[in-house]
């Protein structure tokens, strides 16, 4: 579903994403992790259609983003590292104006956002205004919100900032159910011990180059560390390949 082909990115001099390389296939969860500035953030951009890239090619759906980005998006649940809220809009208010974004239809909208807010938690808090509204609840209603026209594929950066644990718990039982779905999901994330309960397979990119990528246990083979959790495994990779 999702397929990342020899991926650039140049800002003047520096460059964010190098020639990147990556594939996630219906229904796996993509873990995408690496130190602050190693360009996780700037190829979600490139996947959701925020930036062009420099050179290669973003297929998505078996489309390039390049030539389709309209059908491509609307393929796409797409949650930004800093997503903008109206907050003098209601809960309901803002699915709305989500809903008719993504020309979720008239009749579809109210079971489709009932069911969402009941699933993130949100319900009794759906006719007040969003400033109202704890960090937490702000998360879980712009994750609902990507989900209000059933995408195939979710994009999200750093999905868990600002949720407690029982909150934590609830996404990510949710991702885990919609990938039973065969919904792809792709998550940028620094907190390892997510990644490493909830993604299939991760990529580990440091200054805009894929280092390794594989299973929890695949990447453990490839830093020769059978039984470390994640956070050893990723310093390690990290620190082998600090020449770059």
């Amino acid at each position: 579903m999702i397929n990342l082909n020899e991926l650039t990115k140049h800002y003047g001099a520096t460059i964010a994403v190098n020639k990147l390389c990556l594939h996630a296939a219906a229904g796996e969860i993509y873990g995408f992790i690496g130190p602050n500035g190693a360009g996780k953030t700037t190829t979600i951009r490139l996947m959701g259609g925020i930036l062009a890239p420099t050179s290669g090619n973003i297929i998505i759906g078996g489309m390039d983003i390049a030539q389709n980005p309209i059908a491509v998006k609307k393929l796409i649940g797409f949650v930004p590292d800093r997503p903008f809220l109206y907050e003098k809009l209601t809960g309901m208010e803002f699915l709305r104006f989500s809903a008719d974004l993504y020309e979720v239809n008239t009749a579809e909208f109210s079971p489709k956002a009932e069911q969402l807010l009941h699933q993130f938690a949100l319900r009794d808090w759906a006719d007040e205004i969003i400033e109202a509204y704890s960090h937490g609840m702000k998360q879980r209603l712009i994750i609902a919100s990507a989900l209000l026209h059933d995408p195939k594929i979710l994009i999200i950066d750093e999905p868990m900032v600002g949720l407690d644990p029982a909150a934590v718990r609830m996404v990510k039982d949710i991702f885990k159910e919609l990938a039973q779905k065969q919904t792809t999901i792709f998550i940028s994330t620094h907190t390892l011990s997510i990644a490493e309960d909830l993604c299939h397979r991760i990529g580990v990119i440091h200054k805009g180059t894929l280092l390794a990528e594989g299973s929890v246990d695949e990447l453990k083979h490839i830093a020769k560390l059978g039984e470390a959790r994640l956070e050893e495994v990723f310093l390690t990779i990290i620190k082998e390949n600090a020449f770059l």
